[in-house]
């Protein structure tokens, strides 16, 4: 999921739900400037069970924090250059993420296919 909400008001770039049932984080990183003046990223552990940065191959990844996972892209091919270690979310925290990307999933696929009803969706749901 692309720029997933996150209860902490953060806003993660990509959150992927993992075959195991967990959570990875993806930060993308353009340049060395915009990690070293992001410094938002140490707030997305409290919702992945594995972070990694996405870099390119020309961004010097020795400002990269060893503890995240090294994504690295060469135009349209990524390859994994370190994983990212695990820290296990509480069961509680996973299924209430588990639930908050299932219903964001399903907004964005409803906006999609009935572009018109979605401000009455959102409305009904508020309404709740």
């Amino acid at each position: 999921m692309a720029e997933m909400p996150l209860p902490n008001g953060r806003r993660a770039d990509l959150l992927a739900l993992l075959p195991d049932g967990g959570f990875a984080i993806v930060e993308v990183k353009s340049c060395a400037r915009d990690f070293l003046s992001d410094q938002k990223w140490p707030d997305y552990r409290e919702y992945s069970d594995r972070l990694y940065f996405a870099v390119d191959l020309d961004f010097p990844q020795d400002l990269l924090p060893e503890d995240a996972g090294l994504l690295v892209a060469d135009g349209l091919e990524m390859a994994e250059l370190r994983p990212a270690p695990a820290h296990p979310l509480a069961p509680a925290r996973r299924r209430a993420l588990l639930h908050r990307f299932a219903m964001l999933a399903a907004e964005r696929l409803s906006a999609l296919t009935d572009p018109a009803g979605r401000a009455e969706r959102r409305a009904a749901l508020r309404v709740e």
